[in-house]
């Protein structure tokens, strides 16, 4: 089992949360579609060669964004990040995946 966080803009949340939950991804048990979330900002500064969805290059850019958090089976880990880069609208997502250990 992994858990995925990406973190999303606004504008974006909810086909992103789509793309991932039908990869796979947000199952436990007997429920499906389940994710945690929290909106904060992002700061990024996109550079020279860059391509960005948001902001123009050498200028910071301050972006409301949400964090979404969600467990992926072993098995469905390699889609889920396939369907993330696929539909997140920026050239670049930032996310990570962490193996969770259960005991």
């Amino acid at each position: 089992m992994y858990k995925l966080t990406v973190f999303i803009p606004n504008e974006a949340l909810e086909v992103v949360k789509f793309a991932l939950f039908a990869a796979g991804a947000g199952t436990m048990g007997h429920y499906e579609q389940c994710c945690w979330q929290v909106q904060g900002t992002g700061q990024f500064k996109p550079l020279v060669g860059s391509t960005p969805h948001i902001g123009v290059h050498d200028n910071l850019e301050s972006v409301d964004e949400w964090r979404v958090e969600m467990v992926v089976a072993e098995n469905a880990i390699e889609a889920v990040i396939t369907a993330l880069k696929k539909v997140h609208p920026y050239e670049t997502p930032a996310y990570d995946v962490l193996k969770v250990l259960a005991f």
